[in-house]
């Protein structure tokens, strides 16, 4: 497929949502002019609109959102439309994990999570796709269709929050869940041109496996078009659970007058330089940081390639736990023989140098500690969310043989978010950057732990000073589908 015949999907039309982000819908929902259900029922439309070309959907629960709603819903959000993410549990649907080899029962009850995203009046239309276990950086299968990018169906829409990034970025919905356990919610959020913040561990409520993990990598979020939309989120979560030990973080509801000192990285620790698209859009952001009165200086990686190697040990540990156990942590039907080649590669690596994994747990715990002293002489760091820019379809697939060329591919594109979920810090990756198949880059922004305020003010900042494309920009665009 060719970048000149590229087909650009949204559903962005004269309807009740129109062009509202989830603070407009919310707004327009409290003044009464459209009802929570006629937003709903504009959203349920738009799905059915763009799911055919997206494969976004994992698992529709229409009629159950229409008759929630009927109920006055309360908070920051009320009435706003969303998607959960297909590992997070809600009551009366499976959590199918992206695979084939989970029978996944009805949740018989929500995941701690879910209460707090439903706190912020959230109307859950269904489940949104993932890859199996949310392995991998794309959201594409061995035997199943792919989730497509809206901006180029061709493209992958990142992952493993890659159903919520296509709905949001297409307009069917403002805003849909999505966690984070190695880039997650930055991974998709740069291919589908969306904002996409991490917190800090623990700032929201912990994913309900985090208990289990020996480090803990998994944070909650979601994706948005607009800054205010996840600073309205964030402030939500914090009304129903405020963040033990941590900074309080109310409504950011704009820029702040502090000019900042920030670090700039360019390549990431692999040793593998960042392809010449993505390093031309970081180099522009720290431009216009610069621009702006901010103090923008190069500086060093705060670990070295051990990182890495404790992080892809990890992974496969992670793997290896969920094809050897799946039926203790996953379901009582779990069949690892419908497991994908991705998971039983992992596997497989893991097992033959299991003799690291006191060490690699080790260097990963220590990666806070490296983390946090980074910001000892700066407020922020700007890098690349992704090693190169958003590939197309089948580079990243997990039927790619052999399993190394698939798994060097995928440790180059997606190097530098692991730091911020093995040493718990947050980050926000801003879709600043376009590649010269026009396809969006996100920009990628590190904090200190408890520092998401500071990532929310820059962010509003940058959106003021360089607003984010809009899919609804026909340009380049041969195909563009609309209510």
């Amino acid at each position: 497929m060719t970048h000149e015949m590229t087909t650009r999907v949204h559903a962005f039309g004269d309807d009740a949502l129109g062009d509202l982000d989830s603070v407009g819908v919310a707004a327009a929902v409290a003044d009464g002019r459209i009802s929570a259900r006629e937003a709903a029922e504009a959203a349920i439309a738009r799905v059915e609109l763009v799911n055919p070309s997206l494969n976004a959907v994992q698992r529709p629960d229409y009629e159950r959102a229409l008759a929630a709603v009927e109920r006055t819903p309360t908070g920051l959000l009320a009435g706003v439309p969303t998607f959960v993410k297909d590992n997070t549990d809600v009551a009366g649907l499976p959590s199918d994990q992206g695979s084939l080899a989970v029978k996944a029962r009805p949740a018989t009850a929500n995941a701690p999570f879910t209460d707090q995203l439903l706190s912020a009046g959230l109307t859950v239309l269904g489940k949104s796709t993932m890859p199996e276990f949310g392995f991998n950086a794309t959201t594409e299968y061995a035997t199943l269709p792919p989730t497509r990018n809206p901006w180029h169906t061709g493209y992958s829409a990142g992952a493993s929050s890659g159903g919520a990034a296509a709905l949001v970025a297409s307009g069917a919905v403002p805003i849909a869940h999505a966690n984070d356990g190695g880039g997650s919610i930055r991974i998709p959020a740069a291919a589908c041109g969306l904002v996409g913040l991490k917190p800090t561990r623990d700032r929201v409520v912990p994913a309900a496996e985090s208990a289990t993990l020996p480090v803990d990598i998994v944070s909650n979020g979601v994706l948005t078009r607009t800054v205010r939309d996840t600073a309205h989120f964030m402030a939500a979560t914090q009304a129903y659970r405020p963040a033990p030990g941590m900074r309080p973080l109310g409504l950011v509801e704009g820029p702040a007058d502090r000019r900042l000192r920030i670090g700039l990285i360019l390549d990431s620790v692999t040793g593998i330089a960042t392809d010449e698209d993505t390093r031309q859009a970081v180099l522009s952001a720290a431009d216009l940081l610069g621009s702006l009165g901010h103090d923008v200086m190069e500086v060093e990686l705060p670990v070295d390639r051990r990182f890495m190697e404790d992080f892809k040990h990890y992974w496969g540990l992670l793997a290896f736990a969920t094809q050897h156990f799946g039926r203790k942590v996953m379901s009582p039907d779990f069949d690892k023989t419908l497991t994908d080649p991705l998971t039983r590669g992992l596997a497989r690596q893991f097992v033959r140098r299991a003799w690291r994994t006191p060490m690699a747990i080790a260097g990963l715990k220590r990666s806070t500690a490296a983390y946090r002293a980074a910001f000892e002489d700066v407020d922020l760091i700007v890098s690349p969310t992704l090693g190169y820019t958003t590939p197309e379809l089948g580079y990243l697939s997990p039927a790619v043989e052999p399993f190394s060329l698939m798994f060097e591919r995928l440790v180059r594109y997606a190097a530098f978010t692991p730091l911020n979920n093995a040493s718990g810090g947050p980050a926000v990756s801003l879709p600043l950057g376009r590649s010269s198949a026009q396809m969006p880059i996100g920009v990628h922004f590190s904090a200190d732990h408890g520092d998401e305020q500071t990532l929310l003010e820059i962010a509003y900042e940058l959106e003021s000073a360089q607003p984010f494309a809009r899919i609804q920009d026909p340009r380049g665009s041969t195909e563009v589908l609309v209510p």
